[in-house]
């Protein structure tokens, strides 16, 4: 039925004519900024440059084992579970119900950004916390063995699918009946892991104290979204963590993270429609990294790997290792663009390549001697591609100082171009430098 047709009269029960309803308005839209590769691509810094005319920025997933660091008037801020676009007095923050919180860590990370400047100024006052997002406990923390440092993502995001979880809302509601199915949950980690040891009363007793803390800060997360997209016309910016290629369904399983980071986890995350999704950036480091062990196609582990990981300071943020470094590998870019759909790429840290004579770019892989379509699924398959380069000419001279496309070296103004036109996807800011003038706006 054509749409004008779904909003004629129709006879109701009794006879008397009724309009149908009509077609719903989409609302406001949501821009998303999401990782391309295997995160630490610089989202934060695109997010802060977009968060300075927001009205709200938006967490959909993860929990503080995201990281995010922005720098405004030379002061550096380290983002791990808050939305960095808090930096921004005038924004909302929302968390939304695809997040898992760890209680401590969120006031300690709040706090920490707060004695380094004022741009976190009554942050308490402009958080939002859906109710339906699932808590982290210290236990989960403790037996979390994916990394030397303990978030404890993988098990609380576990005890969500096996629905043995409690949420912000319990915590919120009645608490004896909350301590009950607590300790219920202590219990089972503690047959599950014999020599962990839960203080189940001191832990409680911490808890109890964040009641009255958070309270003011929790909402029906639906609710309020719906609310928002449907209101007054709002700039809502959505930044995801970690990226494309740890996302626990397209990432590069078994090393991947606990929750959807592409495009799908916006909505499951939020609690929205896929219609209001509007933008969706792509962030992508000019070159590649990876942080811990996973088949890592482009990786240069010689002086090339070394020269990168000095120049681009790669060490992350969460969990101070140093990443492993390697060309920009355009067959990953291409896939997490096929699952995310980005509508234009950020670029960032192409001064990190100003000293290379020659660089690298990767354009197909092969297996077996045959070039292949897709980017595999398999672990032991992605470990034995072979990876098909295009060398392209350095530029040889400092990028850093440039503030437009036309300021850059015409080789380096190559590299972006060759970038869009083999993804497909217009680039529209380059990074080449950490401070929010350091990104160049093409359109």
């Amino acid at each position: 039925m054509s749409e004008s047709g779904s909003q004629e009269a129709a006879a109701a029960p009794n006879g008397s004519p009724t309009k149908r309803a009509s077609r719903p308005a989409v609302g406001n839209k949501v821009t998303v900024v999401l990782g391309a590769q295997w995160g630490d691509e610089g989202k934060g810094k695109v997010v802060d440059l977009l968060a300075q005319d927001a009205d709200m920025v938006c967490r959909c997933q993860g929990g503080n084992n995201a990281g995010h660091t922005v720098v405004v008037d030379s002061v550096e801020y380290d983002f791990h579970l808050l939305p960095s676009g808090i930096i921004n007095p005038k924004v909302t923050a929302f968390i939304g119900n695809g997040v898992v919180i760890h209680l401590p860590g969120l006031f300690e990370e709040a706090q920490s950004n707060e004695c380094k400047g004022n741009s976190l100024k009554d942050w308490e006052k402009r958080l939002i916390i859906s109710d339906r997002a699932h808590i982290v406990f210290d236990f989960h923390q403790a037996v979390d063995g994916t990394c030397c440092f303990k978030t404890g993502i993988g098990p609380v995001y576990s005890a969500k699918a096996a629905r043995s979880g409690l949420r912000i809302c319990d915590l919120l509601a009645d608490f004896t009946q909350f301590s009950e199915r607590f300790k219920v949950l202590a219990q089972q980690y503690k047959s599950m892991y014999p020599t962990l040891e839960i203080d189940v009363e001191g832990e409680l007793v911490k808890l109890k104290t964040y009641v009255e803390q958070i309270k003011p800060m929790v909402r029906d997360g639906v609710h309020y979204m719906y609310e928002a997209l449907h209101g007054p016309p709002k700039k809502i910016l959505v930044e995801g963590a970690n990226a494309a290629l740890l996302d626990i369904d397209f990432g590069t399983y078994p090393f991947v993270t606990s929750s959807n980071c592409t495009v799908g986890g916006v909505c499951t995350g939020l609690g929205m429609p896929p219609q209001n999704v509007g933008e969706v950036y792509g962030v992508v480091k000019a070159y590649t990294t990876r942080v811990g062990i996973g088949a890592f196609p482009s990786e240069q582990d010689n002086e090339i790997g070394e020269l990168l990981q000095t120049r681009g300071k790669e060490v992350g943020v969460t969990t101070g290792r140093k990443r492993r470094c390697g060309w920009l590998d355009l067959v990953l870019i291409k896939y997490a663009h096929m699952i995310n759909g980005f509508t234009a790429l950020a670029l960032t840290k192409l001064d990190i390549l100003d000293v290379l004579p020659e660089i690298k770019v990767g354009v197909a892989y092969k297996v077996d001697n045959q070039v292949i379509p897709h980017f595999p699924a398999n672990q032991e398959v992605l470990q034995r591609v072979e990876v098909q380069y295009k060398t392209l000419p350095g530029w040889n001279s400092d990028t850093s100082a440039a503030r437009s496309f036309e300021d850059l070296p015409e080789n380096a103004q190559k590299y972006v171009r060759f970038v869009e036109d083999h993804v497909g996807v217009p680039v529209k800011w380059i990074g080449v430098g950490k401070s929010r003038e350091s990104m160049i706006q093409l359109f």
